[in-house]
């Protein structure tokens, strides 16, 4: 769960105290206070400013105040601060902040909500309980808070309160349970008990709340874990209602390859196509690899980029023996300014020197050889042309 998660939940909370705030300042302008003008001019624009999003135009306004100053709102002005802090992800800044506003009187539960936030984010586990404890339950009912305080009991090694948070927030807020049901998923597979996990995966599954998202969620835990065979059961029902979800058909077919199921995987990948075309090449890989030379060659003719396609069409047809056609591709290479990229440029250009001495034209692959200045294709040209110095002397050799 990411700290963002919260920002966005808690927004009508923030624009509320922010505006809040704004009032403050227009009865105390209406008082007749001793704050100057000036000043409060700019509290209450800052506040405005918070509560539409603009944080660093927020900022520069507050930077014009004298925090010094004996009239200055200290409550309105810290509190701002940290909310200007925290949205811009300053997190240290906003504890501080938060804290100084708390310290000058600072009474709205909501503050201790954002301290608790930006404790969180620093992996001040403990902290942020004690903030969110502070806030009360009023400011702390929402379906991102419990998923943070559980979060943090887990991060504390707490698993039980951990649990028992997910559980009060799965029945409080049913229309995110799949939030907390993923969420109790997981603490079972941190904690090694997996098929506990795939249990209460299938059974979640099983109600009217579960979507085809947390169906990859619970899967791709359940593999990650290593409970492969658990992992494709739970993605495999999942694909029966949902054949079109690219994600889906990726997570499965990852756990497929987790398995050296390279076919499977090459099969659900090519059906993913379909509906992603930028999984072509994916999936003519994975037929590569499977050994299923001539499909990997037929869904290659499909690939879109030309750098990708004509890298792989290369090593099918060096796996397929035609290797006057690989040694051919040498103008298509280039085109495409495979043979000098700096990443792989290298090991095309081995392969195109292996391509044109198995086609028998030993002169185009020592052109090839002859620029290889990488450690472990340096040793393997030398090698290659100790073989083709024999070719020479003992033609017999290499027919």
């Amino acid at each position: 769960m990411t700290t963002r998660a919260l920002s966005a939940a808690s927004i009508g909370a923030l624009l509320s105290l922010a505006l809040l705030l704004v009032g403050a300042g227009a009865s105390a302008q209406e008082a007749g206070g001793a704050e100057s003008v000036e000043t409060m001019d700019r509290l209450p624009l800052a506040a405005l400013l918070i509560g539409d999003g603009n944080y660093q135009r927020a900022r520069t306004v507050l930077s014009a105040v004298d925090p010094d100053a004996e009239d200055l709102d200290r409550v309105r002005y810290y509190t701002l601060s940290g909310l200007v802090a925290l949205n811009l992800e300053e997190h240290a800044l906003a504890v501080r902040e938060f804290r100084a506003a708390i310290e000058a009187g600072q009474s709205e539960p909501v503050v201790w909500l954002y301290l608790a936030q930006a404790h969180f984010s620093q992996e001040e586990f403990a902290e942020a309980l004690d903030a969110l404890d502070r806030a009360g339950p009023e400011a702390t009912d929402l379906p991102s808070v419990f998923l943070m305080r559980a979060q943090a009991h887990w991060q504390l090694e707490q698993y039980d309160a951990a649990w028992s948070v997910l559980a009060d927030g799965r029945s409080r807020f049913p229309d995110r349970a799949g939030d907390f049901a993923r969420r109790q998923v997981f603490l079972l597979v941190d904690r090694g008990l997996y098929q506990e996990a795939a249990d209460q995966g299938r059974a979640f599954l099983e109600t009217e709340r579960a979507g085809i998202e947390d169906a990859i969620a619970i899967g791709n835990a359940l593999r990650q874990s290593g409970q492969h065979d658990e992992a494709a059961g739970i993605l495999e029902a999942a694909r029966v209602e949902a054949p079109d979800n690219v994600t889906l058909a990726k997570v499965l077919s990852h756990t497929y390859l987790d398995q050296d199921m390279t076919l499977a995987a090459a099969e659900v990948m090519r059906q993913a196509a379909a509906f992603d075309s930028s999984l072509v090449s994916e999936a003519a890989e994975l037929y590569r690899r499977a050994g299923w030379l001539m499909e990997a060659l037929t869904l290659n003719a499909q690939v879109i980029d030309q750098a990708k396609k004509f890298k792989q069409r290369l090593a099918i047809f060096i796996e397929l023996g035609r290797f006057d056609q690989a040694a051919g591709m040498r103008d298509d290479l280039e085109r495409v300014g495979l043979l000098d990229d700096p990443q792989q440029g290298q090991d095309i250009r081995y392969a195109l020197a292996y391509a044109n001495f198995k086609a028998g034209d030993f002169a185009a692959a020592e052109d090839q050889l002859v620029t290889l200045e990488r450690a472990d294709l340096f040793r393997k040209a030398t090698e290659l042309r100790r073989v083709m110095d024999q070719c020479a002397d003992e033609p017999w050799l290499c027919r």
